[in-house]
């Protein structure tokens, strides 16, 4: 069972205002529930999980010592963001990550300048731990780390990859002769490029790169396009996908 009072907090959970207020953020579905119940990084609030979920998942909730809070599918419904609730809710205390400045000057890591959707947002925490990217930094205009569309995108991927947010001016005092290359449209063909661990920068949904931001840039790369093919850009995520498949290959495949 689950209160009146529970589920009027849990829904007031559903805005990014109370988030921030009360540092808690809804995760939900068997496999982020599951995979959030058997990490060390998030501490778990509460969780509240059907019948059928309690049953079909014993072995995890024994072995991390969580007290499933039983609720009916009605009752999902109502402290859900989702149409059609998958079984389980859980609200996680909110822990953002630090900085790491050794991995930040030895290994590649991305820069998201005003990335403003949630679901790419996700998605390129995805990309990133796909191609071993243990690092992301995003400008303070970005998207939401703990917004629920961000977290269901990134698959799990949030528990791999540390996500910090900062101002670049403030980041580059951190960098130590590492190379920063930037996506933008009249760059050099990332398939003729000889690139290097270093800083890559994704620009804004629909702005690209800031004009700040791009000043900062050593290493302007693009990815080439068909002639004449009509389109004017890449979805941020779909490029940064590219990007990120091109530097692993040649990082890893010589």
């Amino acid at each position: 069972m689950i209160s009146k009072n529970q589920i009027k907090f849990i829904q007031s959970l559903h805005s990014k205002k109370n988030r921030d207020q009360e540092e808690l953020f809804i995760i939900e579905g068997v496999k982020l529930v599951n995979e959030f119940l058997l990490t060390s990084l998030f501490e778990i609030h509460s969780v509240y999980g059907t019948l059928d979920f309690i049953n079909k998942n014993k072995h995890i909730i024994d072995k991390s010592k969580t007290i499933i809070n039983e609720i009916s599918e009605e009752e999902l419904k109502k402290i859900s963001l989702q149409s059609s609730p998958n079984q389980i809710l859980a609200v996680i205390k909110a822990n953002m990550p630090k900085l790491n400045t050794v991995l930040l000057n030895s290994a590649i890591n991305l820069f998201l300048d005003d990335i403003r959707d949630p679901g790419n947002l996700g998605t390129i925490i995805r990309i990133a731990d796909w191609f071993g990217i243990k690092q992301i930094i995003c400008s303070p205009t970005s998207t939401e780390l703990f917004n629920p569309k961000t977290l269901q995108a990134s698959m799990g991927a949030v528990l791999r990859v540390n996500v910090v947010y900062m101002e670049f001016d403030e980041l580059k005092k951190e960098l130590k002769d590492v190379s920063i290359y930037g996506a933008v449209l009249n760059g050099q063909n990332i398939y003729l490029s000889a690139l290097q661990n270093g800083l890559i920068v994704i620009g804004n949904e629909a702005n690209g790169i800031s004009e700040n931001t791009l000043k900062q840039i050593t290493h302007p790369i693009t990815i080439p396009a068909a002639t004449n093919n009509g389109s004017e850009s890449l979805n941020a995520a779909n490029a940064c996908g590219m990007i990120c498949s091109e530097f692993f290959r040649q990082l890893n495949f010589k």
